[in-house]
């Protein structure tokens, strides 16, 4: 269980898809490319009919990007690919034809609240608090910013993406319209996740990619719009105000 990985499993028609790193969950620019590479393969399988995201461990879903190597970045081209990482996946998430349900059994912070913002249907624990802490190192939520607030609203992504500090309760997510239920322990979630995907095979495939593109409408322009984000972010990264905040986390 310590090293990273990107692993799918199918039973009963629902792929789930699940990811983990050591270091809380955050994911390095490699795990990000597998994570893409996966939902769209998975979208693609025809003996898939719903896909799960989820991680592994217990107490935190995604902790982010991967500070390692954020710390690493010298240059703008550099800064761009790695911030792109998030993106790729939001948007293979948006383009995959199948529901995808979230299943986030702790902790969420920055890239990992896009994540899962970016699951069509997001199911939680009462652990599962989130927090978009990118300002706090002189950056912002620019690759996610748009997955959070199309479920947030803008007044729910400025409030997370201003106040850097705080983590925001499950209860605050479910009542934002982030996550549909939280439930009171691992189990419970699992056991919700399992019956809710496994009806949904139930129904017409085709339905349900046409509704899913009915939910997504309007996001056509992300491949350019999050890559434009990760520019920023990338330029930002090498200031040196961030520069500086960096060097405490070494």
């Amino acid at each position: 269980m310590d090293k990273p990985y990107v692993k799918q499993t199918i039973e009963n028609q629902v792929g789930y898809i699940e990811f983990f790193h050591p270091a809380h969950n955050s994911l390095p620019g490699d795990v990000l490319v597998k994570l893409a590479e996966t939902i769209t393969e998975a979208g693609k399988n025809d003996a898939i009919k719903v896909i799960v995201l989820k991680s592994g461990g217990d107490r935190t879903f995604c902790a982010g990007a991967s500070f390692n190597e954020l710390i690493n970045i010298n240059d703008e081209a550099t800064g761009k690919v790695f911030f792109s990482g998030f993106a790729n996946v939001i948007n293979a998430m948006r383009k995959c034809p199948k529901f995808i349900i979230g299943r986030v059994q702790g902790k969420t912070v920055g890239g990992g609240v896009g994540l899962a913002s970016a699951t069509d249907y997001c199911m939680a624990t009462k652990f599962a608090a989130i927090k978009l802490s990118e300002l706090n190192i002189g950056i912002g939520p620019f690759v996610v910013g748009p997955a959070v607030q199309r479920k947030l609203g803008l007044s729910g992504m400025s409030q997370i993406a201003m106040d850097a500090n705080t983590f925001y309760s499950a209860e605050w997510a479910l009542n934002k319209g982030l996550f549909t239920q939280v439930f009171e322990s691992t189990e419970a979630l699992d056991e919700a996740v399992e019956i809710f995907a496994e009806k949904l095979c139930n129904y017409n495939p085709e339905a349900m990619a046409e509704m899913k593109k009915m939910f997504w409408k309007g996001t056509e322009d992300w491949d350019i719009l999050l890559a434009e984000r990760a520019a920023i972010s990338g330029t930002l990264v090498l200031s040196e105000f961030t520069k500086e905040t960096l060097k405490r986390f070494k």
